[in-house]
């Protein structure tokens, strides 16, 4: 199978690029920001570009992982094209989306949630959504949440910078979330590229957390004590941003052969 993944030089793209060569499949990844060896440069803004690879590679299925969260044209335009390039060469499509599309509830979202951005990442991403299923109707998207499972993730690194004093700022207690690890998401996105799912699909951890609290078990694996790890609240703070954001999971247990473990298990 032949398969193109945007975003190769991220930490998904990356990990999943790998688990789809191990797999035996003809894989190709795209870098931008980077110049990665095994890796085909493209700019995902770049519509003619976009529409150029697909036409000489002409794969059978498309993993779009690639994102800036500071850049609309490459969260949200980068999405639409990949997606039309796509349906045009009938390639399956598997769309990389966010629990930052929401405003934040206690209650659980389902994959029949409508994306509530409250701010501009999230509205990026929420924008990704509406063009993917406007364009290529038969995609799969993938919703998920923070990604960890080693110091290469974001999420770690910024625990434990801000527990050696590196980075300013806290992690937020009131901001809840369900974490998955990077491995688990590289194999739920190959197992959608090469099933024939369709439509929305909440892939994340089953477990809700707070950042802060996740970035005290980060800590904790390093052998940093929990006091060292700077925690606040969010809302007292002023920043608009989503508090609680809990994916209901059960459909991706329900059709996903790959398990999607806790934090618990993930930090262990």
């Amino acid at each position: 199978m032949r398969i193109l993944v945007t975003g190769g030089s991220g930490y998904t793209g990356g990990r999943l690029v790998a688990l789809a060569r191990a797999a035996g499949h003809d894989v190709t990844g795209t870098s931008h920001s980077t110049s990665v060896e095994g890796l085909v440069p493209l700019d995902v803004r770049d519509r003619a570009a976009v529409d150029l690879l697909l036409d000489e590679l002409r794969p059978d299925a498309v993993v779009h992982t690639s994102y800036v969260q500071s850049d609309w044209a490459v969260t949200a335009l980068g999405a639409a094209h990949v997606a039309a390039a796509a349906a045009r060469n009938g390639a399956r499509l598997v769309h990389v989306s966010s629990d930052a599309i929401f405003k934040g509830r206690p209650a659980p979202y389902t994959e029949a949630d409508l994306p509530e951005p409250v701010y501009p990442y999230g509205a990026a991403k929420a924008a990704a959504e509406t063009a993917v299923l406007a364009v290529h109707p038969d995609a799969a998207i993938a919703r998920t949440s923070l990604i960890i499972g080693d110091d290469d993730s974001k999420q770690h690194q910024l625990a434990l910078d801000m527990a050696a004093g590196r980075v300013g700022g806290v992690l937020f207690t009131d901001h809840i979330r369900h974490p998955i690890a990077v491995d688990d998401l590289a194999a739920a996105l190959l197992e959608l590229a090469e099933g024939d799912f369709r439509g929305i699909l909440n892939v994340a951890g089953p477990e809700p957390i707070s950042r802060h609290e996740l970035g005290v078990r980060v800590a904790a694996r390093h052998g940093v004590p929990a006091e060292a790890v700077p925690g606040g609240s969010a809302i007292e703070r002023g920043f608009v941003s989503p508090a609680e954001v809990r994916l209901d999971t059960a459909l991706a247990r329900s059709v996903l052969r790959t398990r999607l473990r806790g934090v618990t298990e993930i930090l262990a």
